[in-house]
């Protein structure tokens, strides 16, 4: 079988939150899986001495703009939610925790965290927060809040966040590579679709 597409995301990126709602499809178009990589933006800021986009005044105005004129194009729900951007470690943790213990709730914890946030305007930063969904999705809430605080949940995220940006170039959410070749941003689902269909160019 075909290499996973490999997803790397952080749960506090809208452009993040719009390619999870399609990245699915589209690897099954081509009979591929997605490899979701949850990592933390707030340490490519720091690399690169850059932040987010909001806080840029004339692109964050235009970028919370686009933010929702992208959701409409796609169908997808959309809210800018009222805490933003805000600390998604949890989340992260919570993401890799679910990989290793139960890896078939990980991808719909995914999804309801992010509906959470960008759909319910809830704050995912709250690790009692996350705990609901998870239980929501049949995961025990006690154990969810001591899997994030365990050290090896901690050292994943870690891992996953310092070799995205320094071996991978990870440098936006959603970054997406296709048997290695990198892809950042929503928009460019499309151009994925097409360069799966073609074997590139």
């Amino acid at each position: 079988m075909a290499a996973p597409l490999e997803f790397y995301f952080d749960f506090g990126s809208p452009y993040g939150y719009i390619g999870a709602q399609r990245i699915e499809a589209l690897a099954s178009k081509h009979g591929r899986k997605v490899d979701w990589r949850p990592m933390l933006l707030g340490a490519v800021f720091k690399s690169e001495g850059t932040q987010p986009l909001v806080q840029y005044p004339m692109k964050g105005k235009y970028s919370t703009h686009d933010f929702n004129r992208s959701a409409r194009e796609h169908g997808i729900a959309f809210t800018m939610p009222t805490k933003f951007p805000l600390a998604t470690i949890a989340a992260c943790r919570g993401t890799y925790w679910l990989k290793a213990t139960d890896p078939d709730k990980s991808v719909p914890f995914i999804k309801a965290v992010y509906a959470a946030y960008f759909v319910e305007d809830r704050d995912i930063s709250s690790a009692e927060v996350l705990a609901e969904i998870a239980a929501r999705l049949g995961v025990d809430s006690k154990a969810f809040l001591a899997g994030i605080e365990q050290p090896e949940i901690k050292a994943r995220l870690r891992e996953v966040t310092e070799d995205a940006i320094q071996q991978r170039g990870v440098f936006g959410s959603p970054f997406t590579f296709v048997d290695g070749e990198p892809f950042w941003g929503a928009d460019r689902i499309d151009q994925i679709d097409r360069w799966l269909s073609r074997g590139g160019w």
